[in-house]
């Protein structure tokens, strides 16, 4: 473990789904630790420090000296984790395509460059492209080994193609890095400059709205996300976290509010991604057996945890977007809300939780009974009890083995 087991007051934090310093800290630090991990133990490999890849190693670290803040953007850059672990797997099982240890060379290259030291090293673009990791894509006129100095990169050549840059500054939308998403999941192809202006407006609109309605999961998700990966319009979702990608979600182009929504809903997964690694909330198998307000099919306890907390965190950032007008916002966050507090009892009670789990879903528990603070007007919240409840008598209906899982 390269974290230290968080405290119960951490832990009460979090559970709570509400933004903190100390919750914020513990997930930017696991997510460091992880990555640093992963890139050791490719280092560590047999070869790893021989020939060529020594001295890919040694720019990196190199540039690391002259600009620390630099190269930790590049070696925490959410694709460099979908390469480090992608690359971990294929050279321990040697099953499927080769492990690329070609692309160290591309994010030592992309180090260099944003450090600003001098140095040479020449790399193998794939398909005429050169993926060049928070900078973007280098696509050579002629095929070959492509030797690269401190002037290689300048955004204006055309041969280079920048990674577009969302209007916060902060944040990329990133739809060039090869291995910014898994090839399981359907990321969207490079989008036109139609494309990227759709996503300015969308993602501008979906952080006004953050910052009207809750400030605090706004600079949340500043804190937490380092770029967006836009999925194709063939996918069924319309966000994802990944925690291989730690820093990133992968959206659907959506309205406003719905962006909106899928980011308060992206970073508590990706919050509670984080916390799992260093401590264990409970000792359940992957048995699908717990109903899901959410979902037709069965649940394991690890799915239905992780909706919970997610759908916890959305009822609460309804609740205050309806304070402040947002049309439609109390009947989201009654319906939202509902179906969060008919699972809490089946979490809280759960034998198989742990007793850090216990205090993270106490606080949880908690977090939904404090809505009771500002309730939704009129029969609101009563109605969508109603509807959870016919939920739930069909559900067990359909799965009459399993309807003991469905009530706590």
């Amino acid at each position: 473990m390269d974290h230290p087991e968080p405290s119960d007051g951490v832990l009460r934090a979090l559970g709570s789904t509400e933004p903190s310093a100390e919750g914020t800290a513990l997930v930017c630090g696991v997510r460091r630790a992880r990555r640093l991990r992963l890139l050791r133990e490719l280092g560590e490999l047999p070869g790893a420090r021989a020939g060529e890849a020594a001295e890919r190693w040694a720019l990196l670290a190199e540039a690391g000296r002259r600009d620390p803040g630099a190269v930790a953007d590049v070696v925490h850059y959410p694709a460099t984790g979908v390469w480090a672990e992608e690359t971990l797997r294929r050279l321990r099982t040697r099953h499927g395509p080769p492990a690329d240890l070609g692309h160290l060379g591309a994010l030592a290259a992309a180090a260099a460059l944003r450090a600003g030291i001098g140095f040479k090293i020449t790399l193998r673009p794939a398909h005429g492209r050169l993926a060049l990791p928070t900078l973007g894509l280098l696509r050579p006129d002629r095929p070959g080994p492509l030797a690269l100095t401190e002037g290689s990169w300048d955004p204006g050549n055309p041969e280079a193609l920048a990674l577009h840059a969302l209007p916060d500054g902060r944040t990329a939308l990133d739809d060039l890095d090869p291995y910014r998403a898994p090839g399981t999941v359907p990321a969207a192809r490079r989008l036109t400059p139609k494309g990227h202006k759709r996503w300015d407006t969308q993602w501008s609109g979906a952080l006004s709205l953050l910052r009207r309605y809750d400030t605090a999961r706004a600079e949340e998700a500043g804190r937490l996300l380092r770029c967006l990966v836009p999925l194709s319009g063939s996918s069924r979702s319309y966000g994802a976290t990944l925690p291989a990608a730690a820093g990133s979600v992968l959206a659907r182009a959506q309205p406003p509010p719905a962006l909106a929504a899928t980011l308060v809903f992206e970073v508590q997964h990706g919050k509670l991604a984080a916390l799992a690694e260093v401590l264990p909330l409970h000792t359940a198998d992957r048995a699908a057996r717990y109903w899901a307000p959410w979902r037709t099919d069965p649940r394991p306890l690890e799915g239905l945890l992780r909706g919970a907390y997610a759908h916890l965190g959305l009822a609460g950032y309804w609740q205050r977007a309806a304070l402040y007008g947002a049309r439609g916002a109390w009947a989201q966050h009654a319906r939202v809300r509902a179906q969060v507090a008919a699972v809490l009892p089946v979490l809280v009670s759960c034998p198989e939780l742990t007793p850090g789990g216990r205090v993270f879903a106490e606080a949880m528990a908690a977090a939904e009974r404090a809505m009771d603070g500002v309730p939704a007007p009129g029969s609101r919240y009563a109605v969508a009890r109603g509807v959870v409840e016919r939920d739930r008598a069909a559900w067990c209906e359909a799965h009459p083995n399993l309807a003991p899982y469905a009530s706590g």
